[in-house]
C-alpha cells in the first residue's frame, strides 16, 4: 500500500521545506540518483548490508555467549530469532547515516527491488530507528522519469519478502553450521557445506562419475559425395553435396545414440557396421548407380528468443563473450547503476509497453517495417520458484540508446554486454525467421555376398528465405551440443524423385561415442535452473564458492571436481541424502516461496526443519526428525576411512585401486604382497596424485605409471660427491628430484629451554618440462640439484647473480631483484654478459621474461615514439614502451585494445609516477596544511548542502511514519 499521502509535514516549522534522506546500496547508484531527485533530497549509500548474523564466536554479544545456541547466531529455542550485529567495518557508516537522519524529515529506503534489497531496507530501518516517516522507494531502472515516479509512488516495507529472505539466511546458517563440522571431523578441516553449494557440487561430481564409468563404443559408416549432374553450380544451387549411409538391406545403421554409457548396443533392429564391413560396402558401391528415392520439403519457422532474464544472460554471456557468471553480474551491475539497463536480477521475460514500443520503433528504423512482427510480442513463462520479478533485462528508458551511441561512455566489457542485451531486446519484437528444410534420400545397390544390398544415404539441407529477427541477433549454441546455429544454412541442389546422381567419393569413416561433457558455468546454471535449485541471482556466488573452497577447479572452461569433493558428496549422499537430493532442495524453494507469499509461517517451518515435525513430504528432513537429530544421531556412525576411500577399478591382478583423501590431500593406494613376508598380510602401496589430474583421466594405465614412482620415490643412484641417494618423486606441484639425507647420529638432547638446532634440508629440483619422471637419469638429476648456478658478480654493485628454477619457470636473481629467463636451457648456458644485459633492461613483472614473446605488438607510443607491446605479467597483461609499464584496466582486452588507448594508459602511468622525496619537516607541514584545507572544504560543502536543503520548496505531502510490522530481531 502506498504511503505518500498519509498526514502532514512533521516539521514544526511549516515554512521550512521537507528534507528527505534517501538510502541506496551503492555509491555509484547514489551519485546517479541524486541529480534526478534534485534539492531537498540527500542521497547516501549504505554500501551493501550494514548488519548480519555473527561471523564467529567473537562477534556474538556477551549476553548470549553462555547460550547453547550462541554459536549458530540464531535462538532456536525462541521462534528462531536471529542475533544481528553491525559488522565492525560498517559502524562508521551507521553513525554517518544516523547523523544525516537527524536533519531529515522523511526517510526513503531505495534499495534494490528484490528480496535481498527488501531485507537490506528492513535492516536499515531496525538499526537507524528513525523517528520520521519511512517510505519504501522501488524502481527497476535508473533514469530520471523512473526515479521521479518511484519517489512519487512509494509503499510500505513488504514484511513477507523480508521474512522469506531472513528464513533463507537462517536456513543456510543452520545447514552450514550443523553439517560443516561433520566434514571437519570426518574429511578435512576448513571444509563447508551449504544448502545450494553442496547440491551444485553433487551435480558436477555425478557428471564426473558418469565420465569415469563411461566406456566408448566404435562404429563405422560411409560418407559420400554426390554430383547432381549438369547445370551451372553456384552458392544458391550447388551441384556436389554430401550424404551419409543410414540403412543397409532395410536395417538402420547404428549411430552414437544407439549405444549406452557402458559401450554396449542398447537399440534393437540396427546393424553395427565395423571397419571391415564399411570398407567392403564402399568397394562394392564404387561405380554403382544411385537414384534419388525421396525428396521431402517442409516449411521452417523460428520465433525470436525471449528477452534476457538473469540466468539466460549469464549463459549467453558465457557462450558469446566468454564471461564468467561473476563477471557478467558485476558488469551488469555497473550498467544498471549507471542507468543503461534495467535491474539485472530477475526471473521475468516480460517487457513493459513502453519497452515494447521502443524495441519495435528501433527495429523498424534499423531493419524496415517488414522485419517487425505485426503485433507486439510478449513473453510469459511459468517460473518455478520465481523471484519477485518485474521485467526482463533490457536497455533502460522509453527509448533505447544504440550501442554506437554509448561506445565512448562504456568500458569494453560493458559495451559488449550492453550490445548483447540491446540486440536481444530489439530482436524479441521482430518477425519470425522463415525458410525450408529439405531431406533427401539416395539409394544404390552393393553387390556383396552374392546379393544386391540396397544402401540408402541421407542428407538434409536448410535454406532461410526470410531472416526476420536473425538479422539482429543469433543465439550461440553450446560447443558440445553438436547442434546447428539458427542462422546456419546448408543448401542442396534442386533434386527430384527418380533423378540419377553419381557418387564421386565413398569414404568409410570410423566414429567413437563420447562421454557426457563436463559442465561449464553456462551449462551448470542451466541445470540448476531446470532442477529448480537456488535462485538465478545467486548462481554466480554459488559457482564462486565451490571454486574458492577447492571443491571444483577449472580446466579451460570446464568445471572439474576435486577428490575432496568426491569424499564430501559421498558422505552427504550416504548419511544426509535428503540434504543433497535434487527434488528435496527444489521443494524447499517452494516452501520458502510460500513464506514470501504469506502462505507459510516462518517460525513453524524452521522449527519443523530443525527439530522435526509433520510438515513436508514423506521422507523430508522434518519428517525424519529434523536437521539437529539427523546430524547428531549419525555422527558416530560415520566411518571416516570409508567416506574418504573412492574405489576406482580393479587392476589386472584383481586388486582394488582406491583414491584416499587424507588430511594433507588425496593419494593413490592398493594392497600388495609384502616382499619381505609373501605369506603374511598384504601391505599398502601408495602413490602421490598430481593436483591437476582430472578424476576421469586416472585410468589403469596412469595409475600403474604413478605406482611405478611410489611415494618414497624412484631411486636414481648415488651422488658421487656427497654419497647421498638421489630419488625422483611426484609431488603436489609436479615431479621433482631430491636427495635422501642420512639419519643423524645419536646427538645429545638440547638443554631444557634451549633451541633445537635446525636439521639440514635436502636439495631439491623440479623437473624441466622436457623431462619425464620415468626416464630421468642420475646425471640429469644431479644437474637439476646443482641449481642455483652462480652466473657471476655484478661489477657495479658487487652482488652475486644466480640462475634458478622456480615454480613459475627459470629466472635470474641478484639480491632481491629477479629477471625471468626465456627457457630452461638458459639456466646452464646464460653468461654474465647476457645476465647484465637483462638487468640493464626495464623490469617486466610476472612470470614472463623480458625476453619472452609479447602477447601482441602495437604501434608507436604517441608521446615517446617508441614501439609498444603487450606482455603477460604476474598480475595480468600490461602495455610497455620499454621504459614505462601500465597494467591493462578492467574492460581493456589484449585482442582489441587500440594504439590510442595503450598510449593513454602509459600517459596515465607516467603522470602517477612517484614524486621526489622532500625533507620530513616540510612534508609534515604540507600534510597539516592539506588536512586543514580538506577540513575547511568539508565544512564549506556541508554548510552549502544544508543551505540548499533549507531553501528547497517541498512539493510533496509528507507521510506519517510507516510502522514496521516486523518484530525487531535480537541485537
Amino acid at each position: 500500500m502506498a504511503t505518500r499521502d498519509r498526514g502532514t509535514t512533521p516539521s514544526s516549522d511549516s515554512s521550512r521545506p521537507v528534507r528527505r534522506l534517501v538510502i541506496v546500496e551503492s555509491p555509484t547508484k547514489a551519485r546517479k540518483i541524486a541529480p534526478y531527485l534534485g534539492r531537498g533530497y540527500v542521497v547516501e549509500a549504505s554500501v551493501g548490508h550494514i548488519r548480519d548474523l555473527p561471523r564467529g564466536a567473537a562477534d556474538v554479544p556477551a549476553k548470549y555467549k553462555g547460550q547453547s545456541w550462541a554459536r549458530l547466531g540464531v535462538d532456536v529455542d525462541n521462534d528462531f530469532e536471529p542475533i544481528y550485529v553491525v559488522s565492525p567495518d560498517k559502524k562508521a557508516k551507521v553513525s554517518e547515516l544516523k547523523s544525516l537522519l537527524k536533519d531529515a524529515d522523511e526517510l526513503y529506503l531505495a534499495t534494490d527491488p528484490d528480496r535481498e534489497g527488501e531485507a537490506i531496507a528492513w535492516h536499515l530501518l531496525e538499526t537507524l530507528e528513525p523517528k520520521v516517516p519511512v517510505r519504501r522507494m522501488v524502481f527497476h531502472e535508473i533514469t530520471e522519469p523512473a526515479i521521479r515516479a518511484a519517489a512519487a509512488d512509494t509503499r510500505e516495507l513488504d514484511n513477507d519478502l523480508v521474512d522469506a529472505q531472513e528464513t533463507r539466511r537462517i536456513l543456510d546458517r543452520l545447514y552450514g553450521y550443523e553439517v560443516s563440522p561433520v566434514l571437519w571431523k570426518k574429511v578435512m578441516p576448513k571444509l563447508s557445506a551449504g544448502r545450494v553449494q553442496s547440491v551444485a557440487t553433487r551435480i558436477i561430481v555425478q557428471r564426473e562419475r558418469e565420465r569415469m564409468a563411461f566406456r566408448s563404443a566404435e562404429y563405422w559408416d560411409i560418407a559420400a559425395k554426390f554430383d547432381a549432374g549438369s547445370g551451372e553450380a553456384d552458392v544458391a544451387n550447388p551441384q556436389v553435396f554430401g550424404a551419409r549411409l543410414i540403412t543397409v538391406a532395410g536395417s538402420r545403421v547404428a549411430s552414437g545414440r544407439d549405444f549406452g554409457a557402458d559401450g554396449q548396443l542398447k537399440s534393437s533392429g540396427v546393424t553395427v557396421v565395423d571397419e571391415a564391413y564399411a570398407r567392403r560396402l564402399a568397394a562394392a558401391l564404387d561405380g554403382a548407380d544411385f537414384q534419388v528415392t525421396s525428396v521431402e520439403s517442409k516449411p521452417y519457422t523460428r520465433r525470436p528468443y525471449a528477452p534476457f532474464m538473469t540466468s539466460t544472460l549469464q549463459q549467453e554471456a558465457a557462450r558469446k563473450l566468454r564471461f564468467t557468471s561473476e563477471h557478467t553480474m558485476r558488469t551488469a551491475q555497473r550498467l544498471y547503476e549507471n542507468g543503461y539497463i534495467t535491474y539485472m536480477r530477475t526471473d521475468s521475460t516480460t517487457l513493459s509497453e513502453s519497452a515494447i514500443a521502443a524495441a519495435r520503433a528501433q527495429a523498424t528504423q534499423l531493419y524496415g517495417a517488414e522485419f517487425v512482427h505485426p503485433t507486439p510480442r510478449q513473453y510469459t513463462r511459468k517460473v518455478k520458484n520465481a523471484q519477485e520479478a518485474h521485467e526482463a533485462i533490457r536497455p533502460a528508458g522509453d527509448t533505447f540508446a544504440t550501442p554506437g551511441q554509448l561506445h565512448a561512455q562504456l568500458s569494453s566489457d560493458e559495451f559488449r554486454l550492453y550490445e548483447l542485451i540491446w540486440q536481444r531486446t530489439v530482436a524479441s519484437q521482430m518477425a519470425d525467421a522463415r525458410g525450408t528444410t529439405l531431406t533427401v534420400r539416395i539409394t544404390g545397390h552393393a553387390g556383396l555376398d552374392g546379393g544386391r544390398l540396397p544402401c540408402v544415404f541421407s542428407t538434409s539441407g536448410r535454406t532461410i528465405t526470410f531472416p526476420g529477427f536473425l538479422k539482429a541477433y543469433v543465439e550461440s549454441i553450446d560447443e558440445d551440443s553438436g547442434n546447428q546455429s539458427d542462422d546456419a544454412e546448408s543448401r542442396l541442389p534442386a533434386l527430384t524423385e527418380g533423378q540419377g546422381v553419381a557418387a564421386t567419393e565413398l569414404t568409410p569413416e570410423g566414429h567413437a561415442t563420447n562421454p557426457p561433457p563436463r559442465y561449464n558455468e553456462a551449462s551448470l546454471i542451466k541445470a540448476l535452473e531446470e532442477l529448480g535449485i537456488g535462485r538465478p541471482s545467486t548462481y554466480a556466488s554459488i559457482i564462486k564458492t565451490i571454486l574458492d573452497r577447492g571443491y571444483v577447479y577449472k580446466r579451460g572452461n570446464a568445471l572439474v571436481p576435486s577428490w575432496v569433493a568426491f569424499a564430501v558428496i559421498g558422505l552427504l549422499e550416504a548419511y544426509f541424502g535428503r540434504l543433497v537430493d535434487f527434488d528435496f532442495t527444489a521443494a524447499m524453494e517452494d516452501d520458502l516461496d510460500a513464506i514470501a507469499g504469506g502462505r507459510e509461517q516462518r517460525g513453524n517451518w524452521l522449527s519443523s526443519f530443525y527439530f522435526g515435525g509433520d510438515s513436508g513430504a514423506e521422507g523430508s528432513v522434518a519428517r525424519s526428525g529434523g536437521l539437529k537429530k539427523m546430524v547428531g544421531g549419525q555422527l558416530d556412525d560415520i566411518d571416516a576411512r570409508s567416506v574418504n576411500s573412492i574405489k576406482l577399478f580393479v587392476d589386472d591382478q584383481g586388486r582394488d585401486v582406491m583414491v584416499r583423501v587424507g588430511r594433507f590431500g588425496p593419494y593413490l593406494e592398493r594392497m600388495v604382497i609384502d616382499p619381505d613376508d609373501p605369506e603374511g598380510d598384504p601391505v599398502s602401496q601408495r602413490a602421490n596424485l598430481p593436483d591437476d589430474l582430472p578424476p576421469d583421466e586416472l585410468t589403469p594405465e596412469v595409475a600403474e605409471k604413478l605406482f611405478s614412482t611410489p611415494q618414497e620415490g624412484r631411486s636414481l643412484g648415488v651422488d658421487p660427491e656427497s654419497g647421498h641417494r638421489i630419488v625422483a618423486k611426484e609431488g603436489r606441484f609436479g615431479p621433482y628430484v631430491t636427495e635422501i639425507l642420512p639419519e643423524p647420529d645419536g646427538e645429545a638432547e638440547p638443554k631444557k629451554g634451549a633451541k633445537k638446532a635446525a636439521a639440514p634440508k635436502p636439495r631439491t629440483g623440479s623437473l624441466f618440462k622436457s623431462m619425464d619422471l620415468a626416464t630421468i637419469t642420475l646425471d640429469e638429476a644431479l644437474l637439476l640439484l646443482s641449481l642455483p648456478r652462480v652466473v657471476g658478480t655484478d661489477p657495479a654493485s658487487g652482488e652475486e647473480i644466480t640462475a634458478q628454477n622456480g615454480r613459475y619457470g627459470p629466472y635470474l636473481k641478484k639480491g632481491t631483484d629477479s629477471r625471468s629467463l626465456a627457457g630452461e636451457d638458459q639456466l646452464f648456458s646464460v653468461t654474465l654478459d647476457e645476465a647484465l644485459k637483462l638487468y640493464a633492461e626495464p623490469k617486466r613483472r610476472g612470470r614472463q621474461a623480458a625476453s619472452a614473446a609479447p602477447l601482441r605488438e602495437l604501434g608507436n607510443d604517441s608521446a615517446t615514439d617508441k614501439p609498444m607491446v603487450i606482455k603477460d605479467g604476474r598480475f595480468g597483461p600490461y602495455v610497455t614502451d620499454g621504459e614505462t609499464n601500465a597494467s591493462l584496466r578492467k574492460g581493456d582486452e589484449v585482442e582489441s585494445i587500440t594504439d590510442e588507448r595503450a598510449s593513454e594508459l602509459l600517459a596515465d602511468r607516467r603522470a602517477k609516477a612517484p614524486v621526489k622525496k622532500v625533507a620530513k619537516k616540510a612534508t609534515k607541514s604540507a600534510a597539516k596544511k592539506t588536512a586543514a584545507k580538506s577540513t575547511a572544504a568539508k565544512k564549506t560543502t556541508k554548510s552549502a548542502a544544508e543551505t540548499a536543503a533549507t531553501k528547497t520548496v517541498a512539493k510533496k505531502t509528507v507521510a506519517k511514519k510507516a510502522p514496521a510490522k516486523k518484530s525487531a530481531a535480537k541485537s
